[in-house]
């Protein structure tokens, strides 16, 4: 063996970090699926192979209803030319991402669709008209998204919010944007999330804005502002997932190593710790746009057909969570 063979092995394992032994997330959610009638989906703009094969195999697996928006014949032809059929789906006319936008968007506001899917239009085109406020699918929530991570490197669930839609969220925004995550990780089976405010460091520090936040947030989860889960921050983010890490700086609490949400103080932080999961650690990851009337699945060009499916399974599961007419 070589020295740099020898040297891969040891840095390969992170000692402080324990490691289950394959991806032990995303089979879950598809596995509760199984149970549940798929949900009526608009589909914007599905333009690509990998748009359009994905809400076919989404609903070939029994998760969405799709309703393909876009230009009809070109779908068609697309249809055709990879080899899948979408003959039985509703065809819903649009000759641009902008107009498609609009059209699902009325579609789901007028109770027609439990959830929308992006297809290849950009984020920015679709949540533009989700966002609306007289005529889009705004609550009285702030619209935020997570990511729900898959990672050998971790042995729980693991949610990272927002990374896709806002940008600098200020202190009441936050607030959304936890209560978003915690209400989707008890659709997702997780009674009690723990959840990690994210910082640079684990105390409060005036100049750093993020550990002000995280300690008023926390204090708002002491007075019932925020309701359902475990909070505690500021926190680093080794001290959020592992117990090793936060041993060593004599860090005690219920959140410490065992982080089911990592609340990341702003989109660019958000974006580069997903995607440094993704590529340098090996996590698989879904998007999901919560705080509107319907789920948004968000998808991305580069997602593995079993993310996907996933995207679909976690929009699945939280409509089944908010309309319990059916149990998960």
């Amino acid at each position: 063996m070589s020295d740099l063979a020898t040297l891969a092995e040891a840095v390969t394992v992170d000692p402080l970090v324990g490691h289950p032994a394959d991806y032990h997330v995303f089979h879950q959610f598809l596995e509760r699926c199984r149970k549940l009638p798929a949900i009526t989906t608009t589909v914007v703009w599905p333009m690509t192979d990998v748009a359009l094969r994905g809400a076919v195999e989404a609903a070939a697996a029994g998760l969405i209803e799709p309703t393909l928006i876009g230009p009809r014949d070109a779908m068609k032809a697309l249809a055709h030319k990879i080899g899948v059929t979408i003959e039985g789906f509703p065809l819903v006319d649009a000759d641009s991402e902008e107009k498609a936008a609009e059209l699902a968007v009325a579609i789901c506001r007028a109770g027609k669709a439990q959830a929308m899917m992006k297809g290849s239009l950009h984020t920015d085109e679709l949540m533009k008209a989700a966002m609306q406020r007289d005529t889009g699918l705004r609550t009285a929530r702030r619209i935020s998204h997570v990511f729900i991570m898959d990672t050998p490197a971790y042995a729980r669930t693991l949610l990272i919010t927002d990374a896709a839609i806002n940008i600098t969220p200020e202190l009441e925004d936050k607030v959304h944007i936890v209560q978003n995550a915690i209400d989707l990780a008890h659709a997702l089976g997780i009674a009690e999330p723990k959840v990690a405010l994210l910082s640079a460091i684990e105390t409060v520090n005036p100049k750093i804005k993020s550990t002000l936040d995280a300690a008023a947030l926390c204090k708002m989860a002491e007075r019932g502002q925020i309701t359902g889960g475990i909070l505690d921050g500021p926190l680093a983010f080794d001290t959020a997932v592992s117990q090793k890490a936060a041993a060593i700086k004599k860090l005690v609490s219920p959140v410490t190593g065992q982080a089911d949400i990592l609340v990341v103080p702003d989109l660019e932080s958000g974006n580069m710790l997903a995607k440094q999961l993704e590529y340098l650690g090996g996590a698989q990851l879904a998007g999901i746009v919560l705080g509107a009337r319907v789920p948004t699945i968000l998808t991305s060009r580069a997602d593995s057909a079993e993310t996907r499916l996933t995207s679909c399974a976690v929009a699945v599961l939280l409509h089944y969570a908010a309309n319990p007419a059916l149990k998960v």
